[in-house]
């Protein structure tokens, strides 16, 4: 399998290439013009890209890939809760993460099985995001 990985932060983007795994080709780019180039010119599997991008965003790499017709799969990921561009992303067949949890949520990703689009509701807040606070009252030390 072949990713591209467009990742303008350096710490990030070796987070995900070691979640890639020794059994995917990765090719890293950190801005939009050097990914654009080998999204046109290569062919590769996965599109993990970045939301920001600084001028441009990973939706329009998305939307570079699906106007190639390379049959690309993308997941879209940023560090900002954003329900409009998540829409967005499902609308163009991207997938939409959290960039802290991408690097555990990658093999599913990668996966050969992969649905054919993102299922989840980006209106709903995901149960795993809210605090639910801390000990309960029966777990506190008793004091004397």
């Amino acid at each position: 399998m072949r990713v591209l990985v467009v990742e303008p932060d350096p710490a990030l983007g070796w987070l995900i290439q070691r979640a890639c795994g020794d059994q995917v080709q990765v090719m890293e780019c950190r801005d939009f013009h050097s990914a654009r180039e080998h999204l046109v010119t290569g062919r590769f599997d996965r599109l993990i890209t970045n939301l920001r991008l600084r001028d441009y965003n990973g939706l329009h790499l998305v939307l570079l890939a699906n106007a190639e017709r390379c049959g690309i799969r993308a997941v879209v990921h940023t560090d900002r809760s954003d329900p409009y561009l998540a829409r967005e992303a499902r609308a163009i067949g991207a997938f939409f993460e959290a960039s802290d949890r991408l690097p555990h949520a990658l093999a599913a990703y990668l996966s050969p099985s992969l649905p054919e689009s993102d299922r989840r509701n980006p209106d709903r807040s995901d149960r795993r995001t809210p605090l639910r606070g801390g000990r309960r009252a029966a777990d506190r030390p008793v004091q004397v």
